[in-house]
């Protein structure tokens, strides 16, 4: 596999708008091209066409079209292919079968019922593939670890005349069964369409490409031969081929300094980071589908729910400026494209003068001949000026202090703006990708490339404290230059559940051998010599009774007497779990998921460097904007510097070099950009509507980074797997994301602690009356205090769900609890540091124990892990609001606190006085009321009084007493649920605060169920009443119908806690699911978990189906469930049916079958099993207004 002597060498990466083609001639040069990946009236394949091109002009021959391609002349070709992802993105793929155990029919429409977009009112389903059949397979469970039953079925199925068979076994032989599922029928759906492509292009070759080596990129960055392409393994082809080139190229360049990968294309913008290892994940979610496979670990830069790139919207909404999450698409595309588009990214750098129209081609404007338009960028430009600049003067003019003058924005400040709160959203996801895994920002090099990235570089780097920005000379085309530099890989996997630990180590060195001897085999039959071949093994690691499993090698790390023979992994686990959570659990065993063996087989070929021979010094071609220089690329020499502001234009990308930055060109002619810290600007506290929105953004990380600290450095699975947690920062009187009911804490925290608190200090709390939601959720609150000033100027929280704090049932989740003390230990303000010194809170824990029936907490471990690590999230916290305020000075950070808080109100009141509007078209009334209630028949009564102005009144005068049980809900959660209806009532994405209250007025009688005693039992309400709360909001305003969000179920066995919540159509918290049960680690096995046909109220939008799911129990346990429409039916809206409630079901094993009720507690024997139907969703609008009257067809085979 060494570099093909005398011949042409190619690597193409085939995208969705453009093929981009790498050429080594015989001579050693290097070629490069791009043309179109669809232009039917001149080609059939755009690889094929590329190909022909660089021959013909090289060869000086001339090759036909319409005749094969001869190969005698070509060594490799290698490729990178959209055409899986294509297919998975517009659902295109092959008709499907799916074969699955009894019990599991809708599992993969069921799926995990995560909510990526929260505040949504319309949820749409992803569609992956149209299962035509769905067969079931004997009930044996899920056997994750053992195949018979797939194998025995693929002779059958090809007898039958299937061509493509995918087993899950072998396609991904991991747990988790939904992704798992997901990825085996991907691999089908997608397999047979790149293999028909394979195959058309084959035929544009002589002997079908027969005596050619043809190697296609997968995406974990490794090359497989074509015959073995698959459609799991494809998704990422194209993207992993820049993350190849950029690792090699950059990575020895920068002495080995660790590299972000920043690709920002016309469709999409990706991150991703290489330290001399490709960095995988085993699990992503792509287009709405979670695959399990290997691929290199890329995050997509996002807004909303559209990828940010150089053709996403922008707008100016309610103040703030707003980029995405709209895009133009490639039709109509820019304004600037000349075809009516909106204005973008693109328009905003074409205004500023970052791209010169006389550098593209002209493929522009109906006619596809024009050059980019300035004229209709500047038109749009201007239009949307004038709308900002009336917008400021009418509604800054009255926060304005006497003489001050707001001076009107240019069209430049405009476009400028939006720049700039684009590159602020493009700065989280690379935090997220170095600090959630304990890197610092700051020590890593930038490596930009794609089109547009260039002109963003410096400012990233800037915001992200990098130091250098590293642009490879074919940046434009490094997904295709990247294939070039790839190895060829061959990966085997198997699971293994052993223990690591000596007993296991002969099993494990074995299983290790035998799969690498599968891989060296491999790769020898490809042509590498063994001197060329170079094995990686993994484990797959966690500690028992955890789910956070990682992916280990033990490069660095020998064998010795305490480990198996490939590497000593105790080590190196122990080190990257330290590294990435700041802890290890030194008294828990070890435990190996799977055994990952990966095979590389060394290409040998790199890049020759070919620097001029002459150095001439650079001449500008034009300037723009004063004294902005621009340069064209290929004129420019080795060993000089630019000095910014200037402008780098190659035939593909376009490079920025700001001011107070250098660039230099390298020996080998790439880029590389010395970033300055450049000039600070100074900002006043008058509201600047760019720094408006990009504050939006700075407050949001700051929330972010403390969460991803919480989730690194806590213990449980609550908030380390289900992320059951959430962050804020708040000023002294407002509140800000991501806790909508945490604004009642600081206040009752100051008034409690008065002027006591001091630096160093921290309070924990939980009541009811100081805005807590449950006793389970503790949230700790740090002050943040600044030199000179004599009480906190800031606080920030940390909130998680603790799996146990005491009370009368494990879990904390009693069903019947009726005082607050039995649902666990209750703190009011509780220093959990003083002075900087912890507090024992052990006995305070412990406490519940005292009251009848009731023990003190059951995890203490864990409780007491989970408190330092929300610790340690708010000292990121306070360190980051610090780094904020030394940057812009208290005063400025403080009042665009209130800015913030401003704009939420102002969404608010817009939303109110729209409705309000059409409520007066509709009706003479301003005025809305509902009503719904409990199952024990206590009502929840809502009267809403709205005026044209944007204000309300909330009145929940009517609603019923305070209940003898666990059903009260605080203030704090009424007030949370009206937070979230309201903003999803707005429809755009605004911060989420308690501005968003400030336009309303809520009256809640006192000693009512939303309003109860101090020490009233509240579980109940924080996960029922508060469900019902928002049913009621959303009937009074006609939005939407009702549904059951939470059915709460706690397991209970010695040294063994499950909490799960069954969810069902519409979720408040943004938690992840626990994986299915397995029998292997848990005392239950999961019989069935399948949809309830016709539990979904009929309507012209049928409700969602319930579901149903039946635990069989393999050795006693206590059961508990806390539930609720189970005698009341979640309604229908306009004409619309009830949806049907739900039902507890025991199964004993002497043939009785139980009711158990909405809310009970029972112990359970061997070989019991509990049914759970959750209910089904409410119908909206009547099925006579249909076409014909029929209801609409069902969409549950829609996966």
């Amino acid at each position: 596999m060494a570099e093909t002597k005398g011949k042409f060498d190619f690597a193409i990466d085939r995208g969705g708008t453009f093929t981009d083609v790498f050429a080594r001639l015989p001579d050693g040069r290097e070629k490069v091209l791009k043309l179109l990946s669809h232009d039917s009236q001149n080609y059939r394949d755009a690889p094929t066409e590329g190909i022909r091109r660089v021959l013909e002009e090289e060869t000086g021959e001339s090759f036909a079209r319409d005749q094969p391609l001869d190969t005698s002349q070509i060594g490799w070709i290698r490729m990178g292919t959209t055409v899986a992802t294509n297919a998975l993105l517009e659902r295109q793929g092959e008709r499907t079968a799916l074969l699955v155990t009894r019990g599991f029919r809708d599992l993969l429409h069921i799926g995990t019922q995560a909510r990526p977009a929260l505040f949504d009112l319309y949820v749409s389903i992803p569609h992956l593939i149209m299962l035509n059949e769905i067969v079931f397979l004997i009930p044996v469970g899920v056997r994750f670890r053992w195949a018979a039953h797939e194998k025995a079925v693929v002779s059958l199925a090809k007898r039958l005349g299937f061509t493509q068979v995918s087993l899950s076994s072998e396609v991904m032989p991991m747990v988790r069964a939904v992704p798992r599922g997901y990825t085996v029928c991907a691999d089908a759906y997608l397999t047979p369409k790149i293999h028909l492509y394979l195959t058309e292009f084959s035929e544009g070759f002589k002997g079908g490409l027969k005596d050619v080596d043809v190697l296609f990129m997968q995406s974990d960055g490794g090359l497989t031969p074509m015959e073995q392409f698959c459609g799991s393994r494809a998704v990422l082809s194209g993207p992993a081929g820049g993350v190849v080139g950029y690792a090699v190229t950059c990575y020895g360049f920068m002495e080995k300094k660790p590299v972000i990968g920043f690709d920002m294309g016309g469709t999409s913008t990706d991150v991703s980071r290489y330290a001399g290892q490709y960095e995988h994940v085993f699990e992503a979610t792509i287009s709405g589908i979670t695959l399990q496979a290997p691929q290199l670990d890329i995050s997509t830069v996002a807004a909303g729910k559209v990828n940010i790139s150089s053709i996403v919207c922008l707008y100016f909404r309610s103040g703030m400026f707003v980029v995405g999450p709209e895009s133009a698409g490639a039709h109509p595309g820019p304004a600037c494209y000349r075809k009516g588009g909106p204005l973008t990214f693109t328009d905003a750098n074409l205004a500023l003068g970052r791209l010169l129209p006389s550098f593209f081609p002209k493929i522009f404007g109906p006619g596809e001949n024009e050059p980019l338009s300035t004229e209709e960028t500047m038109k749009h430009f201007r239009t949307l000026t004038i709308e900002i600049n009336q917008y400021l003067s009418t509604n800054q003019s009255s926060s304005s202090s006497a003489g001050e003058h707001h001076s009107e924005m240019s069209v430049e400040d405009v476009a400028m703006g939006f720049i700039n709160v684009a590159n602020e959203a493009m700065c989280r996801p690379i935090r997220a990708l170095t600090q959630a895994k304990g890197h610092d920002t700051s020590e890593h090099v930038l490596a930009c490339f794609g089109g547009a990235g260039g002109q963003h570089a410096c400012a990233i780097a800037r915001a992200l404290g990098m130091k250098t920005v590293f642009i490879h000379k074919y940046s434009g085309v490094l997904s295709a230059y990247g294939l070039a530099l790839a190895d060829v890989v061959e990966e085997v996997q198997e699971p293994c559940s052993l223990k690591y630990e000596a007993g296991s180590f002969s099993d494990l060195d074995s299983r290790i051998k035998q799969l690498s001897q599968r891989c060296d085999q491999i790769l020898c039959k490809r042509g590498f010599s063994s001197s060329q071949i170079n094995i990686e093994v993994f484990l797959h690691l966690r500690y028992e009774g955890t789910d956070c499993a990682l992916m280990i090698t033990a490069a660095g790390h020998p064998s010795n007497a305490h480990s198996c023979m490939s590497g000593d992994f105790r080590t190196a686990f122990t080190k990257r779990y330290l590294k990435e959570f700041g802890f290890t659990i030194t008294d828990r065993p070890i435990m190996v998921d799977d055994i990952r063996v990966r095979g590389s087989g060394k290409s040998g070929i790199r890049s020759k460097v070919q620097p001029k021979a002459e150095q001439k010094s650079p001449s500008p071609i034009k300037d723009r904007y004063l004294d902005t220089s621009v340069y064209l690329w290929e004129n420019l020499s080795c060993d000089h510097s630019i000095q910014g502001p200037a402008i780098i234009i190659d035939k593909n990308s376009t490079i920025l070099v700001e001011p107070a930055c250098v660039a230099h060109l390298t020996e080998d002619g790439d880029v590389c950009i010395d970033v300055g810290t450049g000039t600070q600007c100074v900002l006043g506290t008058e509201l600047n509507a760019i720094q408006l929105s990009i504050f939006s953004h700075r407050f949001m990380s700051i929330a972010e980074q403390m969460g991803r600290v919480l989730q690194r450095t806590s213990i449980s699975t609550n908030i380390k797997e289900r992320l059951d947690f959430s962050c804020a920062v708040f000023g002294l009187y407002s509140s800000s994301a991501h806790i909508p009911c945490t604004g009642s804490f600081d206040v009752f925290q100051i008034k409690a602690a008065g002027g006591s608190m001091q630096e160093g200090d921290v309070i924990l709390s939980n009541h009811p009356c100081a805005g807590g939601s449950h006793l389970p959720d503790l949230t700790v609150i740090t002050p943040v205090f600044r030199d000179g000033m004599r009480g906190p100027v800031f606080f920030v929280a940390s909130r998680g769900h603790h799996a146990d704090i005491g009370g009368i049932t494990p879990g904390s989740m009693p069903p019947h609890s009726t005082c607050l003390q039995q649902e666990g230990a209750v703190f009011t303000s509780f220093k959990l540091i003083d002075g900087g010194f912890f507090v024992s809170v052990t006995e305070a824990l412990m406490t519940p124990a005292q009251y009848p029936g009731c023990s003190g907490t059951r995890n203490l471990r864990d409780n007491l892990s989970d408190l330092r690590a929300q610790v340690a999230a708010n000292q990121r916290g306070c360190q980051l609001v610090g780094e904020l305020i030394a940057s812009y000075g208290l005063e400025v950070v403080q009042a665009y606190m209130g800015y913030i808080q401003s704009n939420a109100e102002l969404s608010v009141r817009d939303m109110l006085k729209d409705f309000a509007r059409r409520r007066r078209q509709e009706t003479s009334s301003l005025e809305v009321e509902a009503e719904d209630q409990m199952d024990d028949g206590t009502r929840i009564r809502l009267k809403v009084q709205i005026d044209e102005q944007g204000s309300a009144v909330f009145d929940f005068t009517g609603t019923g007493t305070e209940v003898w049980g666990n059903c009260n809900a605080p203030r704090a959660i009424t007030l949370s649920a009206l937070i979230y209806c309201l903003r999803c009532m707005v429809g755009q994405d605004i911060p989420l605060n308690q501005g968003c209250l400030a336009p309303v007025k809520v009256i809640i009688p006192p000693g009512s169920i939303l309003q109860p005693s101090q020490n009233a039992a509240v579980v109940g309400g924080n996960v029922l009443t508060s469900q019902r709360v928002v049913h009621v909001i959303f009937k009074a305003f006609q939005v939407c119908s009702a549904s059951q969000f939470f059915n709460n179920i706690t397991l209970r066995q010695l040294r063994f806690l499950l909490i799960r919540y069954v969810v069902i159509l519409r979720m408040i918290k943004p938690v992840r699911f626990l994986k299915l049960s397995c029998c292997l680690r848990y005392p239950v096995i999961l019989e069935q978990f399948s949809l309830l046909p016709g539990s979904g109220g009929a309507g012209l939008y049928c409700g969602g189906d319930g579901v149903i799911r039946k635990l069989r129990f393999r050795s006693p346990v206590v059961l508990s469930v806390l539930t609720e429409r189970r005698s009341t039916q979640p309604y229908g809206l306009h004409g619309g049916k009830n949806g049907a409630p739900g039902l507890n079901l025991l199964h004993k094993t002497d043939g009785r079958v139980l009711n158990l009720g909405a809310k009970n507690t029972i112990s359970l024997d061997p070989g019991d099993m509990f049914s759970l139907f959750t209910p089904g969703g409410g119908g909206y609008g009547s099925v006579d207004e249909q076409d014909g009257g029929h209801q609409l067809p069902s969409k549950r085979r829609c996966l």
